[in-house]
């Protein structure tokens, strides 16, 4: 079994930064995806950045330039850089580890990232 956890969320004024961590432990296989996904109060959860075991990232349109993932594939840790915080980024963070040629598809239990304006 595959258990995520995940840390760094809070509260942030406009502007500020945080940084998310998501550490996998269990069964891993490699080659996988993590990435961050992220629920807004009313809305759906959307994908908002994604790394390969290779380090290929993809980002949504919204958070370009302001967030970067990375990962220690050493550690099977997966983070979130979060820089020019918006009001809008307001939402449930969750993480979610996918492996590419064995079945299975993880998430973490989610964690709160507030920005006040």
């Amino acid at each position: 079994q595959v258990q995520l956890v995940e840390s760094g969320g809070g509260l942030v004024q406009a502007g500020g930064s945080l940084r998310l961590s998501c550490a996998a432990s269990g069964r891993i296989f490699s080659p996988n995806d993590m990435g961050w996904y992220r629920q807004a109060p009313g809305k759906q959860r959307e994908l908002i950045a994604s790394i390969t075991s290779g380090g290929v990232t993809t980002y949504t349109d919204s958070v370009k330039g302001r967030f970067t993932i990375s990962r220690d594939n050493a550690k099977n840790t997966v983070y979130l850089q979060m820089n020019s915080l918006k009001p809008e980024d307001t939402a449930v963070y969750y993480c979610n580890l996918r492996f590419r040629f064995v079945q299975g598809d993880y998430w973490g239990q989610g964690t709160q990232v507030t920005v006040s304006s």
